[in-house]
């Protein structure tokens, strides 16, 4: 079979850029895949998109008068991603250069003066800069970053001097970035904290393939259940063990800004580092054997210790056992000492939770969390900070009589804040919020917090000392509109001083004073990119000033339209979803569309809260390759993020009822946009990614609605999650029916249409182990159903290389054109429950 011919590039950009209504059959291009094997490139419209520009990503210097401008490059090869890659208790190494798999890295950096509104170019970068971390100094004078040199194999420390803007090298010894990004500023700016490569450290143990002996496992009867979630990339046997210990191996040392470096301590296995807010003090935690074939590193045994700034250990927190399961439910944790992390307005205190209720979520206690805090010298006891009704969730620091303590419980979506005094302990919480985390509407933001000249992260408190700030999404009937609001902490009332106001999408971004005066915003439309902003908020004749001024990525779809839609299911369940239609098109003239939904069901407790509207018709239409959106440019009507909720209100449990709701959902959206006259109900497809791919493969095992699913990187057996997945906290064994009713596996023979499967060979997302799909496909296949199936190469749950993208777009595109857009007129656009 050879290869048809396709049309010339500029062919294809033309198509691309004309009005709807002139897209004829002599112009557009036929999706045609050559099945003989090799990657297959889509038609130019979509290729354009996938090799785009990206916006520079942003980052603000600690007084707020600069920012890094980081340049992204295009998609990496399918070269680069099939680099040698361990897979080893739960993560993935690139064993080459000792440092986490990676594959995007900056490729150019700039710095950008606000005041002046002026891009400044920094000199002196590698020829081939891949910088994949970067940092400001807290006195905001110098930047470092770590730069991956292909060449030498070598995760390499370099720092820009920020006023001369010139970049150098600023250690030889290369760091290990595999469980962390190797690098942190200390509190005085003078130098780095950071984990080598250990000098001398020799090669890997050989992994020749020549096995030891049996991998063995045992369990006892009568132990306690624990559930016990399914990972990927998990250790197999102690050869395994033996390679993960090699390259997790570091040696801790501190570098001053000459580049002299004092090694602190011996190697060891390290997962984390810092430096206490004094400096005199550094919190080290490290991994243990006995490892486990079960489940990733991060359960693994911990040792938690407190050393000097030489490296002397002072003080050891805690010694952590193996975690290999944990009772039934989302709120169980792990006894012991959890979220450990220093007070950041404290000159070095520890602060930390423990379960009081033995970590179950079942037993029926008053308490769950206390909080307790530990000062150096650390003689005597922790101080208890907070006695918890649920689970810790974080602290937000401000100075000795401030602080806030937040709280939640994941079965009743509840969440509290506190306000208590640090320094005195004794004091009783002042209770600040109470309310549940799904009612967006009702949402009062999050603390704004700033850095100070530690580098450390506090509380913005205004001037006259008795308010605090917040910032939030601003979620409201018409969509989100963010805002900033000062807080009073006498009488807890909000006083507004911005909001984001039609026709734009404006998000504060940080505050530029202690009043909240001056602010920098985000602010886009749906024709223009989100650019920085400085707004004067003291000034209402004020107009806000751009700072940066990005050009649109796509601007032959720039006339894309959009409309954020309401609609309603059949049990008064309201939903929304974003409505795209190509540019150019009217419904009068051109009549209804092929259409594609592209969706994520997500689970309430709470129909009034599922039936809250989310997202902005105001934001940037961003037309990434990624999502459905590309369909826009072959003549589709898109309906984006249909809401998707599956609500279990008061003790009932939402995923019991996820197959009548899903359908009703489904329904809904497909009576909505016919309704509209913009959808022709025989030419509908329904497509997403992980669940949205388990939610695909159910719509079309249960109802006739959809001509065609794509389903890409899902799940579709739940015995193969036994003990729970996405947000169901039951076992398998707890809910059999349920899991069984929910797996799109267990009624492979009622799907009648068309469906595309997609998963990457190298998937470790949780659950979605690759064998779901091929044995989905397995069974279309000898039910004598109408699939496909494609497995990407070296891919993991998002896709990386250029090639795989382009291929993937390329398949999408010939399955929605042969079952989609040319499908027959007969009508089968009504639900069968079977």
């Amino acid at each position: 079979m050879t290869k048809p011919k396709r049309r010339s590039t500029a062919i294809g950009l033309l198509a691309a850029l004309l009005p709807f209504a002139l897209l004829t059959p002599a112009l557009a291009q036929t999706a045609a895949l050559d099945d003989q094997g090799g990657y297959q490139s889509p038609v130019d419209a979509l290729q354009a998109l996938v090799d785009a520009p990206r916006q520079p990503q942003v980052r603000l210097s600690p007084n707020r008068d600069f920012a890094t401008l980081l340049k992204t490059p295009a998609l990496p090869g399918i070269d680069v991603v099939a680099q040698p890659e361990l897979k080893l208790a739960g993560t993935r190494i690139n064993p080459r250069t000792y440092a986490s798999s990676a594959f995007s890295f900056g490729s150019d950096l700039q710095l950008l003066d606000i005041a002046k509104r002026q891009e400044l170019p920094v000199t002196g970068l590698p020829a081939d800069l891949k910088l994949a971390d970067l940092s400001w100094a807290p006195d905001q004078k110098h930047i470092a970053f770590t730069h991956v040199d292909n060449a030498s194999g070598h995760v390499e420390l370099w720092i820009v001097e920020a006023a001369s803007r010139k970049a150098h090298r600023l250690l030889q010894q290369p760091l290990n970035t595999v469980a962390g990004t190797g690098f942190d500023w200390l509190p005085d700016s003078r130098g780095l904290l950071v984990t080598l490569r250990p000098h001398g450290q020799g090669p890997a143990p050989n992994a020749d393939g020549v096995p030891a002996g049996p991998s063995i496992q045992q369990t006892e009867q009568g132990a306690e259940v624990r559930s016990i979630r399914t990972y990927q990339d998990l250790l197999k046997n102690e050869q395994d063990a033996a390679i993960f210990a090699h390259y997790l191996t570091s040696q801790l040392g501190r570098v001053d800004l000459a580049g002299k470096l004092t090694l602190l301590g011996k190697p060891d296995l390290l997962i984390g580092a810092s430096p206490s807010p004094d400096g005199r003090h550094l919190l080290v935690q490290t991994v243990e054997r006995p490892f486990s074939y079960l489940v990733p590193f991060s359960r693994f045994p911990r040792r938690i210790e407190v050393l000097d700034r030489d490296g002397k250990r002072v003080h050891t927190v805690a010694r952590l056992p193996l975690v290999e399961g944990l009772p039934t439910g989302n709120d169980a944790v792990a006894t012991g000492v959890r979220r450990i992390s220093w007070r950041s307005d404290a000159p070095a205190t520890l602060v930390w939770a423990e379960a009081q209720d033995g970590g179950d979520p079942a037993r029926d206690v008053d308490v769950r969390d206390a909080v307790f805090a530990h000062a150096a010298p650390f003689s005597g006891k922790p101080v208890e900070l907070a006695r918890l009704g649920l689970r810790y969730a974080g602290a937000t620091w401000g100075r000795d009589d401030l602080a806030l303590i937040d709280e939640f419980w994941w079965k009743t979506r509840q969440t509290r804040q506190w306000r208590i005094a640090p320094g005195q302990p004794a004091q009783a919480a002042e209770l600040i919020f109470d309310r549940s985390y799904e009612d967006r509407y009702s949402d009062p933001g999050s603390p704004v917090t700033r850095p100070d000249a530690a580098g450390n992260q506090r509380l913005v408190v205004s001037s006259d000392g008795g308010s605090i700030f917040l910032m939030g999404a601003g979620a409201s009937d018409e969509g989100d509109r963010p805002f900033l609001d000062r807080f009073s902490l006498a009488d807890k009332q909000a006083t507004r001083l911005f909001h984001s106001q039609a026709p734009w999408y404006e998000a504060p971004v940080a505050m530029l004073d202690d009043d909240g005066k001056r602010i920098l915003s985000s602010r886009e439309s749906p024709k223009q990119p989100a650019n920085i902003y400085l707004r004067e908020l003291g000034n209402a004749d004020a107009a806000p000033v751009a700072l940066t001024d990005f050009p649109h990525p796509t601007p032959q779809l720039r006339d894309v339209q959009k409309e954020q839609i309401r609609y309603q299911r059949k049990d008064g369940v309201e939903l929304t979803a974003n409505l795209y239609l190509p540019p150019g098109y009217d419904a009068k003239r051109d009549g209804p569309l092929p259409t594609l939904l592209w969706a994520y069901p997500r689970e309430f407790k709470s129909a009034d809260a599922a039936s809250q509207v989310t997202g902005s018709p105001h934001r940037f239409n961003a037309i990434s390759y990624w999502g459905p959106l590309p369909f826009l440019t072959r003549g589709y009507a898109v309906m984006d993020g249909p809401t998707m909720p599956i609500v279990g209100e008061g003790d009932r449990e939402p995923n019991d009822t996820y197959l009548e709701q899903l359908v009703a959902g489904a329904e809904a959206a497909v009576d909505e946009v016919v309704r509209r006259g913009v959808a022709d109900r025989n030419r509908m497809a329904i497509g997403g990614h992980s669940y949205g791919a388990f939610m695909t493969a159910n719509l079309l095992a249960h109802t006739r609605l959809f001509k065609a699913g794509i389903a890409r990187s899902g799940a579709y057996n739940r015995s193969l999650t036994p003990f729970g997945f996405q947000a169901e906290e039951r076992n398998y064994w707890q809910a059999q029916d349920t899991y069984m009713q929910m797996s799109p596996f267990n009624y492979a023979h009622q799907i009648k249409d068309a469906l595309l499967i997609i998963h990457g060979v190298d998937d470790n997302n949780s659950g979605t182990f690759p064998v779901q799909s091929e044995r989905l496909f397995a069974a279309m296949k000898g039910l004598g159903g109408n699939a496909r199936l494609v497995m990407l190469p070296n891919e993991s749950h998002g896709y990386r290389a250029r090639e795989s993208i382009m291929h993937m777009l390329a398949e999408e595109d010939a399955w929605l054109e042969k079952y989609v857009k040319n499908a027959g007129s007969e009508d089968s656009g009504v639900a069968d429950t079977r």
